[in-house]
């Protein structure tokens, strides 16, 4: 009697003990997106992945099927608010032309969520630049 009284406290112990790791390793795995503060942060991040956005291979893919000819800059204004998303997106200048293109990144853009977050109530407003080759 004893012997399976050890043993369940064992198996009860064993079973805390793994569910406990299990924790810890899915917290790390669960990253929690770094906030960020500064500007200067903020603008460095959006670049980079915006500049990755535009060198994927969905949107290489969709631009060469639909708009093959299409090549220039596009200067945007883009407001960033706490959770990462992009709220507004204004085309400040551009010397691409095609209308359903600058509908296209504008959609394509407003539906990014970036790998980061604001403090609370903070929004910031980035100029950014996109050349599409």
């Amino acid at each position: 009697m004893k012997k399976l009284y050890a043993l369940k406290i064992y198996l009860i112990a064993l079973g805390f003990c793994v569910l406990f790791t299990s924790l810890f390793a899915f917290q790390s795995y669960a990253q929690k997106r770094p906030v960020l503060t500064e500007e200067e942060q903020v603008q460095e991040a959006v670049t980079k992945e915006i500049d990755e956005l535009f060198k994927s291979a969905d949107f290489l893919k969709k631009k060469t099927k639909k708009f093959n000819e299409v090549k220039g800059y596009m200067v945007v204004d883009m407001a960033i608010v706490q959770n990462g998303k992009v709220s507004s997106f204004f085309k400040v200048d551009s010397d691409i032309k095609n209308i359903d293109f600058i509908e296209y990144v504008s959609d394509l853009v407003l539906k990014q969520k970036f790998e980061f977050k604001l403090p609370k109530q903070q929004r910031y407003k980035i100029r950014q630049t996109i050349n599409i080759e």
